[in-house]
């Protein structure tokens, strides 16, 4: 049954606020390209022909605005200008690029014009041009939300396109061939008669004429590159130990410096650095917002001065301990804290006031987001300006901060992108660049480097929003009739939005995240509400957001009604699913994993389909109870994001979301005690060890009409999966993460 939408006030309002966005910025501003940024720094016989590519007579510079944060973003940019620009590996260099409003995001209009639809009835097309305009006048430079190739697939492909045709047109008019007798080929213009002139030999002359624009992009039947399997650009850098990453710059008269600030996010009373400040090595002592830094000649003495200053902290703006926390979220089911009633089909209240009903409720901890490298950044100011060097997914947002700082002009701060060891949306914040400029604003003309130690960045991590889900559902005749799921959580968005400088109010789309999207359109009642709870602890994204835990919530819950309704679990899901491509994941998944048989004794096989940031991923789970505890045998795992890129690094992002999902589903969880957060190293939050990871088998389909990312949507199956495949194997059903506080795992 489809959904019944009407247009509501704040939907028109929505809609005029987007029609006149062309009034309000210039129709000129929202059509016109963003200025190139690499044109102003071109030296002489230096080309540039888009913001994406740079020659001279020596180097081909690709740029990869993207942030490499572990998951292959450099390797994909870069192979999709080489695609059309006739390059081979080895032939260019890659550098992120200076931050610039060209290199804005269109890709994230996408989930927040879903969001906009499904709670105004906004048809999406319009929501999500409407959304892409307001992103490129801003210059919404980021990388997240699974976007970084939907993003650049595109543009990226028209950049090398425009980049070759250039070429082929300078080397016409140093030869005197016509253009439409040349060929290109290895980084190569070729003339009729096999002369080869290279790209680099051409810079100079390229750069004194106009772009060649309006190329068309190959037909698929052409690629070389994409789709194909190919080596990564960086897999030797990372195998041999290589790869430079953020924390591994050290310039020249470097100091060191470490940073203690508020662990209960509250304010500095004071303190006592007299037995600190004699130690060896110890450079100074500074101030910072909320805390004290130690400037010294390497990291651990600044770490070893920082242990031995005493702090008076003052109390949490939040409640103290976890159980205040959890009472909250318990207490926010209320009309005044509705958030937004993300779904309404059918009568859901009439549904549910006939018969039986099956009730449960799930729960979600806080997470940390914890990535092997530390937070970590470099920062020097001077007269003419300020230079920072560090691993971020918000290069803009950090020239604001660190000019809120320096009280410099932000064309004055210098951003120069780095790889980053992870992030997991740790760094989607600007607050550890905030401190370190904090920290260099006070010795100018030197460098300083902070580095937060492990417990440190435990200690001031946002994570993930703590989270519970109310579910109550009817089955009749063997069937799944009505669900209705409540979610009650910290709003994300917001919270995070408020410390990059925005107040952002209004339905929060990540609170219901995976529920409110499923693709269950064949329960004829169906309703998804979320309840915003104030006053907790701060949080921020998460791989895979809301997703993470609403998947849990719904695909937990539905198989608890399948169940009740004597159904098999792969046959009913497949029963209520509308979306085609949906269906042929979980078909997908269910026949690799043979679905049907009997898995053995004391083994139990346990299903779950999400969708997250526009991909559908199901995953099956094999475990095996023993006397010790759950061992996870096997997981088979299937998703359909349309064309892919890299085929290669795409299986390798599946079977790595699917030991993070099954790992902090075991096992991890962030919890406060006198305002602090109780896990100070990875000791106290696991996740999956290797001998604990089971055998991941991965296909995937190209079905989806829209190219989408990777990188999120195959977190959220694999904790309902696993839950379902312990009920299958044990009878006991776990309605809480993580699922350790009630199962053994080995």
């Amino acid at each position: 049954m489809g959904r019944a939408r009407t247009i509501t006030r704040r939907a028109l309002l929505v809609g005029a606020t987007a029609i006149a966005g062309g009034v309000a910025f210039g129709v000129y501003v929202t059509r016109r390209p963003h200025d190139n940024p690499l044109a102003a720094g071109l030296g002489p016989g230096e080309a540039s022909f888009n913001p994406w590519v740079r020659i001279d007579g020596e180097t081909i510079t690709l740029i990869t605005p993207h942030t490499d944060i572990g998951q292959g973003a450099t390797h994909m940019q870069a192979l999709l200008i080489a695609e059309e620009m006739d390059l081979e590996p080895g032939q260019f260099v890659t550098d992120f690029g200076p931050p610039a409003a060209a290199y804005y995001n269109h890709a994230m209009a996408d989930e927040v014009a879903a969001g906009i639809t499904a709670t105004t009835g906004l048809p999406l097309g319009f929501a999500t041009r409407s959304i892409g305009t307001v992103l490129k006048v801003v210059g919404l430079q980021g990388t997240g939300g699974s976007t970084s190739t939907p993003d650049s697939f595109v543009k990226l492909r028209e950049a090398g396109a425009m980049a070759r045709e250039t070429l082929k047109a300078a080397a016409s008019a140093e030869t005197g061939v016509p253009v439409a007798e040349l060929r290109t080929e290895a980084g190569q213009v070729i003339l009729p008669d096999g002369t080869a002139i290279p790209y680099t030999g051409l810079a100079a002359r390229a750069g004194q004429i106009a772009p060649v624009e309006g190329t068309p992009l190959r037909d698929p039947t052409l690629w070389r590159y994409i789709g194909k399997p190919t080596q990564r650009l960086d897999i030797v850098a990372k195998s041999t130990g290589t790869q430079r990453y953020g924390i591994d710059l050290a310039p020249e008269g470097m100091l060191h410096a470490a940073v203690r600030t508020s662990p209960r996010r509250g304010r500095l009373n004071g303190y006592d650095a007299s037995a600190a400040e004699g130690m060896r090595g110890v450079a100074g002592i500074v101030e910072v917002t909320d805390g004290v830094a130690v400037l010294a000649d390497n990291t651990w003495r600044a770490f070893r001065a920082l242990d031995a200053i005493e702090f008076d902290w003052a109390p949490a703006p939040y409640p103290p301990e976890q159980a205040q926390h959890w009472e909250a979220v318990a207490d926010s089911f209320t009309e005044d804290r509705l958030n937004a009633v993300w779904r309404d089909d059918g009568a859901v209240d009439a549904a549910l006031s006939e018969g039986a009903v099956v009730e449960a409720e799930y729960r979600a901890p806080y997470v940390a987001h914890q990535p092997l490298e530390p937070l970590s950044a470099v920062v020097q100011v001077g007269e003419d300006g300020t230079d920072v060097w560090t691993a971020t997914q918000i290069p803009r947002f950090l020239e604001d901060a660190v000019a809120g700082v320096t009280g410099q002009d932000k064309a004055q701060v210098r951003i120069h992108n780095l790889h980053a060891g992870g992030s997991f949306g740790h760094r989607l914040e600007p607050g550890y660049v905030r401190t370190a400029a904090e920290i260099a604003n006070q010795r100018r003309g030197v460098p300083v480097k902070l580095t937060y130690s492990r417990e440190e960045d435990f200690a001031q991590d946002y994570p993930r929003h703590i989270a519970m889900a109310r579910g109550r559902g009817r089955v009749a005749d063997g069937k799944v009739t009505a669900v209705s799921l409540d979610v009650a959580a910290a709003p994300v968005t917001a919270s995070q939005a408020a410390r990059l400088g925005y107040a952002i109010g209004g339905p929060d789309s990540q609170l219901a995240a995976g529920i409110w999207n499923a693709a269950y359109g064949g329960v004829p009642d169906f309703r998804v509400r979320a309840y915003a709870v104030p006053g907790l602890a701060p949080v921020s994204s998460w791989r895979s957001v809301g997703a993470s835990y609403g998947g849990f919530f719904i695909e937990t819950f539905m198989d608890e009604l399948i169940h009740a309704a004597g159904a098999d679990p792969v046959a009913e899901r497949l029963r209520l699913l509308e979306d085609p491509v949906a269906a042929r994941v979980l078909e997908t998944a269910a026949e690799m994993a043979g679905w049907g048989r009997d898995p053995g004794e004391n083994k139990g096989l346990g299903v779950a389909l999400v969708e997250s940031f526009g991909v559908p991923v199901a995953e099956v789970v094999m475990v095996t109870m023993t006397e010790a505890g759950v061992r996870i045998d096997e997981v088979w795992a299937v998703a359909d994001p349309g064309t892919v890129v890299d085929p290669v690094n795409i299986e390798n992002h599946i079977q790595g979301g699917v030991v993070w999902g099954l790992g902090h589903a075991m096992n991890s969880e962030i919890t406060y005690a006198d305002g602090m957060a109780e896990q100070t190293n990875y000791h106290a939050a696991e996740g999956m060890r290797l001998y604990q990871c089971p055998r991941i088998n991965v296909r995937v389909l190209e079905t989806n009409p829209i190219l989408r990312g990777i990188g999120e949507p195959p977190v959220p199956p694999a904790a309902p999966a696993l839950a379902n495949a312990i009920f299958a194997a044990t009878g006991q059903r776990i309605r809480e993460m993580p699922f350790q506080r009630h199962i053994a795992f080995v």
